[in-house]
C-alpha cells in the first residue's frame, strides 16, 4: 500500500524513518554496504602496505585517495537510498541492484555536488563554526532534489535552499538525534574492539596498533556505516518529500511521474 503524503510533525517523521528502515533492513544496509565494501578493501590495503615501502609521497597520495573513496561511496550510498525510499513510498518493489541502476550514469554529478557542498560547509565552520552548521542545513536536501529532479550543481543548491527555508530547526534536530545514534552504535563495537585488544596485545595504545587490530577496526567502522549511515538519508529523503507537499502541494501522482521522468532519461 502506498504511503499518503501528507505534513508530518518532527515525531511522524522519526517514527516513519524507522518503519521503513526496520521494514526494509536488508535493502537499506544492502545498498549501504556495497559501496562501504569497497572503501573497507581500500583502507585495508593500505594498511598492508608500509610507509616505509611506499615513501611519503605515496603515502600522502593514498590519504587522499582514501577521501575519494568516501566520497564516491557516500554518493553511491546516498543516491541509491533515496530512490529506494522513492519506490517504497510508492509501494513499487525494489531491490539493491535496481537503486544503484537507478543513479547510473549520475555519480560524477553527485561527486561533484558533494565536493561543492562539502566545501562550503569546511569554510563555513573555519568562519566561525556557527555558518558551517546553518550551510550544512541549508544544503541537507541537496542530494534527494539532485537524484529525483535531475537538476545541475547550482540548481540543486538553490532549490535545497528553498526546500529547507523555515524548517532548518528540525532538520537540525534530525541531524542531532540521529549522530546521537551513530555514536551509541560505534560504541557498541568500539567497547568491545578495545577489549580484545586489551587482553590479547596488554595494552591499548590507537597509535600503535598491530595490524590485525587496524583491520578490525576498519571492519567495525564498515559495519556501523553499514548499519547506521542508511537512517540518515532515510529521514532526508522523507524530509524532501514532506517540504514539497508543505511548500507545493505535491502528492503519489506527482511523485510517480518523477520517478518515471528520472528513469526515462536515464535509459536515453
Amino acid at each position: 500500500m502506498a504511503y499518503t503524503l501528507r505534513p508530518l510533525s518532527l515525531a511522524e517523521l522519526l517514527d516513519r524513518t524507522f518503519f521503513l528502515y526496520r521494514r526494509h533492513f536488508l535493502l537499506f544496509v544492502g545498498i549501504a554496504a556495497i559501496p562501504n565494501l569497497f572503501g573497507l578493501a581500500f583502507g585495508i590495503a593500505r594498511l598492508l602496505i608500509t610507509p616505509n615501502l611506499i615513501g611519503i609521497l605515496v603515502t600522502l597520495f593514498g590519504a587522499l585517495a582514501s577521501m575519494f573513496v568516501i566520497l564516491v561511496t557516500t554518493a553511491l550510498a546516498q543516491g541509491a537510498t533515496v530512490i529506494a525510499v522513492s519506490q517504497i513510498q510508492l509501494d513499487r518493489p525494489t531491490n539493491v541492484a535496481e537503486a544503484f541502476n537507478d543513479i547510473r550514469g549520475r555519480l560524477g554529478e553527485l561527486l561533484l555536488l558533494m565536493f561543492n557542498v562539502g566545501i562550503r560547509v569546511v569554510i563555513g565552520l573555519i568562519c566561525l563554526i556557527i555558518p558551517g552548521i546553518i550551510m550544512a542545513l541549508m544544503y541537507s536536501l541537496a542530494v534527494p532534489v539532485a537524484v529525483l529532479e535531475r537538476t545541475r550543481i547550482s540548481e540543486s543548491l538553490s532549490r535545497s535552499a528553498d526546500l529547507t527555508r523555515g524548517h532548518r530547526g528540525r532538520i537540525f534536530l534530525i541531524y542531532l538525534l540521529l549522530f546521537v545514534i551513530t555514536v551509541i552504535g560505534g560504541l557498541l563495537w568500539q567497547v568491545p574492539e578495545v577489549i580484545v585488544i586489551r587482553l590479547v596485545v596488554g595494552t591499548y595504545d590507537p597509535n600503535h596498533l598491530p595490524v590485525w587490530a587496524q583491520i578490525l577496526s576498519q571492519a567495525g567502522n564498515f559495519a556501523t556505516q553499514s548499519v547506521f549511515g542508511p537512517v540518515a538519508t532515510i529521514a532526508l529523503a522523507l524530509v524532501y518529500y514532506d517540504e514539497r507537499v508543505r511548500k507545493e502541494a505535491f502528492d503519489l501522482t506527482h511523485m510517480m511521474q518523477q520517478l518515471e521522468q528520472a528513469g526515462a532519461s536515464r535509459m536515453a
